[in-house]
C-alpha cells in the first residue's frame, strides 16, 4: 500500500512543475555539452613576419656583360597583418600581407668588374607586396585550446620601388632602370593555434611561397636580364582577436 501511495503522489504533481524541471536537465546538458569557448566566425592577427630567401638566378645575359653576375638578396622583418574566417570546426579561410618592405640587392660573382668592386657589394633595392589567400585545415575539435593546422593557397606578389644605387650604375654602366614581372605561385602554410583565453588567440606559423619574377635591365638602351626565383620562407609570431 505504502508504494500505491508514492505512486499516487508522483501522479499528483502539477504538470507545469514536471515540464520545468526536465527544461531545467535539458539546459544542464546542453551546457556540459558546449565547448570552453564560444566560437567567434572572424579573427584579424597582428604580429611579426620574418622572411629568409633562397635565391637562386640566372645569371645576368646582354650586350657588355660579363659573365657570373648574379645577385641576392637581405632577409627581411616587418609587420604582418592577416584575416581568418571560421568556415566550420575543421576548416578555416585566411587573407595575409606583410606590411610591403624595402629589400636589399647584394651583388654576387666577380669581385671586380673591371676596377669597381662588385661581390658583396649592395646595388640596388626593390619594395614588395604579397598578400596571400590560404585554406587552412585545423586538427581537434573546437574545445581545444591548441591546435595544429596545415594550409594551402595562393601567393601574389607586385614589386615596385624599384632602384638601382650609384654601386649599381657602376657596374652597369651609367642610370639603370629595372623593371620586375609580377608573380603568382602556390604556397603552403604550418601553424599552431592557442586559445588562452576567450576572443584572442596565439599562433605560430612556417610559410613557404614560390615567387618568381623576370627581371630587365635597362642602361641606355642596353637591355640586360635574368629570372629570380626567391623561395621564401616565412616564419610568423602572431596575436588575433575574434568577434
Amino acid at each position: 500500500m505504502k508504494t500505491n501511495n508514492r505512486f499516487a503522489q508522483l501522479r499528483s504533481v502539477p504538470m507545469p512543475l514536471f515540464q520545468k524541471t526536465m527544461a531545467f536537465g535539458a539546459c544542464l546538458a546542453a551546457l556540459a555539452c558546449t565547448p570552453a569557448f564560444a566560437q567567434n566566425n572572424n579573427t584579424v592577427f597582428v604580429g611579426l613576419y620574418s622572411v629568409y630567401y633562397h635565391v637562386n638566378a640566372d645569371d645576368v645575359s646582354g650586350p657588355f656583360t660579363p659573365p657570373g653576375l648574379n645577385a641576392d638578396v637581405n632577409n627581411v622583418e616587418t609587420l604582418y597583418l592577416a584575416y581568418v574566417r571560421r568556415l566550420s570546426t575543421h576548416f578555416q579561410a585566411e587573407l595575409t600581407a606583410g606590411v610591403p618592405p624595402q629589400t636589399d640587392t647584394i651583388a654576387r660573382g666577380p669581385a671586380f668588374v673591371g676596377s669597381v668592386p662588385y661581390n658583396g657589394q649592395t646595388i640596388g633595392h626593390v619594395s614588395w607586396f604579397a598578400p596571400t589567400a590560404l585554406l587552412h585545415y585545423v586538427f581537434f575539435d573546437d574545445s581545444a585550446r591548441w591546435r595544429p593546422y596545415v594550409g594551402v593557397g595562393v601567393n601574389f606578389t607586385h614589386f615596385f620601388d624599384r632602384e638601382i644605387n650609384a654601386a649599381g650604375q657602376a657596374v652597369f654602366g651609367g642610370p639603370t632602370r629595372i623593371s620586375l614581372t609580377n608573380s603568382v605561385g602556390p604556397a603552403v602554410s604550418l601553424g599552431l593555434r592557442y586559445e588562452p583565453q576567450e576572443h584572442w588567440k596565439v599562433i605560430a606559423s612556417v610559410n613557404a611561397a614560390r615567387v618568381k619574377s623576370d627581371l630587365t635591365a635597362d642602361t641606355a638602351g642596353i637591355t640586360r636580364r635574368t629570372t629570380v626565383d626567391f623561395r621564401p620562407i616565412a616564419i610568423v609570431f602572431a596575436m588575433g582577436y575574434s568577434f
